[in-house]
């Protein structure tokens, strides 16, 4: 209980005491997870729509894998990421190992079937009869699929969030391929489970309360959005 009042008060201290370190460390944290989810919302979103509206040979095949993708575990992805990475593997010229691009792509690959899977979710509870009623009206499949995208913003943004929300607090896939390097490839998650293991349970505390807090923050951000997207 004492770790836990000296964590609070730490994290208070830390928050506000302007360290360099801890600000790179938070700053990376959210660039890293703040450009994968740039990536898999792009990817994510079209897919998602595309196998909620078209039927095509596979497409149960597709769904079965993205539904596994949803549940795979990250450090098993991590662990895929850095044999892709390393010296002896296909993508080892990159020299992307132990860098906050390999964090990124492990990211991307964790957070994407959410997104994907939550938005075919979404767009499969909008009335299948709007589609043809565009197209009828003029509309061509862009369109038709942008407007039903907008009728189902609400679960879009869920799916955006469970990205996040994912990602943010990972901590496996990305102490595998980044390597937990101070400077350079160390996050919150990170960070914690190092001094977890010096016996800085105050600090440790005091890292994960400013990570609920960013998560916090971002999560309320989208929220609002979601909210305003109601009214």
């Amino acid at each position: 209980m004492d770790d836990l009042i000296r964590g609070i008060v730490q994290a208070f201290e830390i928050i506000f005491s302007l360290n360099p370190a801890l600000y790179e460390v938070i700053w990376l944290s959210l660039s890293v997870s703040g450009i994968a989810l740039v990536f898999s919302t792009v990817l994510g979103i079209p897919l998602g729509a595309a196998m909620a509206l078209t039927r095509f040979p596979g497409r149960q095949l597709m769904t079965a894998l993205l539904y596994t993708g949803m549940g795979f575990p990250p450090v098993v992805i991590g662990l895929f990421v850095y044999l892709m990475l390393s010296r002896s593997g296909p993508a080892g010229q990159l020299g992307w190992l132990f860098t906050p691009n390999a964090m990124i792509v492990a990211q991307t690959i964790i957070s994407f079937p959410l997104v994907a899977g939550f938005t075919m979710a979404a767009v499969m509870g909008i009335d299948p009869q709007l589609r043809r009623q565009l197209m009828s009206l003029g509309a061509t499949p862009w369109q038709a699929t942008v407007t039903i995208l907008l009728e189902a913003k609400i679960g879009v943004i869920v799916a955006i969030v469970a990205g996040f929300g994912a990602i943010i607090s990972e901590v496996g896939a990305v102490m595998l391929v980044g390597g937990n390097i101070e400077g350079k490839t160390r996050v919150l998650t990170t960070a914690i489970v190092l001094e977890t293991q010096k016996g800085n349970f105050d600090l440790a505390i005091a890292l994960g309360f400013v990570l609920l807090f960013l998560s916090f923050l971002v999560n309320a951000a989208l929220l609002r959005l979601q909210g305003k997207a109601f009214s």
